[in-house]
């Protein structure tokens, strides 16, 4: 073991890496033997916004912000790798450890690869199979220029093993996104709280007091296009009829329904809609929903965990654990298919399903000793990336 302490560099640039990255950066901060940096690239650079999760997961403040903005998929991408590159080649990391599938994960990965600095990915092996999503190519790429690759998922091995990534690299570990929630659950904000601060006037928080489903929705493949949603909003509308609806707007979302002019579509409904919110907050609404309709893969694996029935929009899941074993269901876009799963939880109860291995709230405790044994490894041999486990081992 080297007697100075080992450099990690860890990297976040959107709120859903921020629940991925907080455990992480606890379980190394327990070991003496690591210093961890933390650089955020602005890619959600919502001040306010950014605060109150730092706030909600207990996460340090970065110790860096490349502060790179909007813009396309390609500009992000291309910004955070050039403002990531000087920050480690002048002060070159032992590690670099990367957190889900955004543009910054994808432009950080391909910077430890031109400077030859080994790369850990949290959340490895998660397949859509489908390449219009800008996350699937973000995935495969830093998958396949990743030294150290832990899985949520036995699925995840298997797609990386089926892709010929090196078994020896592979680690199912669980998911970290569950140590948030498990952590955070005391700290969750009772739902009647938020919902009377949403909705001051009573219109539609004191209907939801009987009962109400959440819903975000924010994938390009969902909001971008009037049309299909107009449709979604729509079948928004009609399901609350039946029981009040809350949908924290995500900025994209709500930018396409005023250019639009979309917003009419859901007057005179129950939805409740709301600036997007707190970590604690959005999770105390999700375990006393009824149930949760979302394009998000966090939510759905968050569902899961609370035991939640989940309607996911989309016709592709990177996520299938969710739906094989825990309380998720693919229902796809329509409109009308929307509305008949809903109608069919509020008849029946909907899916409950079962947790995961190893989603126990252990997962980053994993991650640290699987880094900490790898860097043990390069110290002892004083060779570049000699691996050192058992193919497939769970960590």
């Amino acid at each position: 073991m080297s007697s100075q302490p080992r450099l990690i560099d860890c990297i976040v640039g959107a709120r859903p890496n921020f629940v991925k990255i907080a455990p992480i950066m606890k379980a190394l901060a327990l070991r003496n033997n690591f210093s961890t940096r933390l650089i955020h690239t602005g890619q959600h650079y919502d001040v306010a916004m950014n605060e109150v999760f730092f706030a909600d997961l207990r996460i340090p403040k970065p110790d860096l912000n490349l502060e790179v903005g909007s813009g396309t998929s390609t500009a992000q991408t291309a910004q955070v790798m050039l403002k990531l590159e000087p920050v480690m080649a002048s002060r070159r990391p032992d590690l670099l450890l990367v957190v889900g599938d955004v543009n910054s994960t994808l432009a950080a990965a391909l910077v430890a690869a031109k400077l030859g600095v080994p790369l850990a990915h949290v959340e490895a092996g998660l397949r859509s199979n489908d390449l219009t999503m800008p996350e699937e190519i973000n995935r495969i790429v830093t998958d396949r220029l990743s030294n150290l690759l832990f899985t949520t998922e036995r699925a995840g091995n298997e797609n990386l093993i089926e892709e010929g990534v090196s078994p020896e690299k592979i680690f199912f570990v669980g998911n970290v996104m569950i140590d948030s929630m498990l952590a955070s659950l005391e700290r969750a904000e009772p739902a009647g709280g938020t919902l009377s601060e949403l909705d001051p006037s009573n219109a539609i928080a004191a209907d939801a007091a009987n009962g109400f489903a959440f819903v975000t929705l924010h994938r390009p493949s969902n909001v971008d296009d009037p049309e299909k949603l107009a449709g979604l909003l729509k079948a928004l509308s009609a399901i609350s009829r039946d029981i009040p609806l809350v949908f924290p707007m995500h900025p994209r979302t709500k930018a396409v329904i005023q250019n639009a002019e979309l917003g009419g579509l859901l007057q005179d409904s129950r939805v409740l809609v709301s600036p997007p919110l707190s970590y604690l907050r959005a999770l105390g609404l999700m375990r006393e929903a009824k149930f949760v309709i979302t394009d998000s893969g966090g939510v759905q694996e968050e569902t899961t965990a609370l035991g939640v029935p989940c309607l996911t929009a989309r016709e592709n899941t990177e996520r299938p654990i969710t739906i094989d074993e825990g309380s998720n269901t693919l229902i796809g876009a329509c409109p009308d298919a929307i509305i008949a799963a809903a109608n069919d939880i509020l008849c029946n109860g909907g899916k409950g399903g079962r947790i995961p291995a190893l989603w126990d709230g252990k997962a980053s405790e994993r991650i640290a000793d699987r880094i900490e044994a790898y860097l043990d490894a390069r110290v002892a041999t004083s060779r570049p990336l000699k691996e050192f486990s058992a193919a497939g081992n769970e960590a």
